[in-house]
């Protein structure tokens, strides 16, 4: 192997060390921020939703140091076992709690 491929190597190593790391920081900011986890109730459009997954691609930053909401998709709480998740976008708000 060359000195160029093998450090090619490394480097495109360290990169994808890199995107998984900031991939999990922005989850972290969404827990912490925003309270978003698996299964977390939000509300869009007054229907009740289960989070299924979160698209921390769509976080943009702000003007005063933070990220802009995610987009996100879930399934309504009354159909949990739905197999199609719905595209929430990043129009939604945490449910309250004990409301449902």
């Amino acid at each position: 192997m060359e000195y160029g491929e093998s450090v090619q190597k490394v480097l495109v190593r360290k990169i994808r060390k890199a995107e998984q790391d900031l991939t999990q920081l922005k989850l972290d900011y969404c827990r912490f921020v925003f309270g978003l986890a698996p299964r977390t109730r939000v509300e869009r459009d007054g229907a009740s939703y289960l989070v299924l997954s979160v698209d921390v691609d769509s976080m943009e930053p702000t003007d005063n140091d933070a990220f802009t909401r995610p987009a996100i998709s879930g399934v309504p709480t009354n159909k949990p076992d739905q197999t199609e998740p719905v595209q929430l976008g990043k129009n939604w708000v945490l449910a309250q709690p004990g409301k449902n």
